[in-house]
């Protein structure tokens, strides 16, 4: 896992969800729901201004009253969040979240924002590198020929 990139190892084609600042949160929430996404990456034209997550919604607006059909994403939005380059591994990117108590990061090339990797990406690459472990390590043990799946 260690020399896996975010991009092309664990981010890869996506098809980006970004709204504009201006934006309500109740867009934000629909299109969340919709696609069944935890953030919407906020946008002005492809530079990142900043985050919209689950948190946010909760803390920001639901829990402070706030009405989301009046309420711009600009007003309640993660500004600035930590970004990585795509060139970064997996594991920088899973230290850093766990670090900071985040689920979502967004993927920044210069200025442009090309991706977004979640906790759930995360998993699933480290899932498929203890998998592939485990096989090389049954066939250096075992030999080639043994493992669960094995036929006889």
């Amino acid at each position: 896992m260690p020399t896996r990139k975010l991009i092309p190892d664990v981010v890869k084609q996506q098809d980006l969800t970004t709204l504009p600042p201006d934006a309500t949160v109740r867009d934000a929430a629909i299109l969340m729901a919709e696609k069944r996404i935890g953030a919407v990456l906020v946008t002005e034209g492809r530079r990142l201004t900043g985050i919209f997550t689950e948190r946010d919604l909760t803390a920001r607006v639901v829990a402070a009253g706030r009405d989301p059909a009046a309420t711009r994403l600009g007003e309640v939005m993660t500004r600035g969040p930590d970004t990585l380059e795509p060139s970064a591994t997996a594991f920088s990117a899973m230290e850093l979240m766990d670090r900071h108590n985040y689920r979502h990061l967004p993927v920044v090339d210069r200025d442009e924002v090309v991706g977004i990797v979640s906790i759930r990406d995360l998993s699933a690459v480290v899932r498929a590198h203890l998998e592939e472990e485990l096989r090389d390590r049954e066939a250096f043990i075992f030999g080639s020929h043994y493992s669960v799946g094995a036929t006889l």
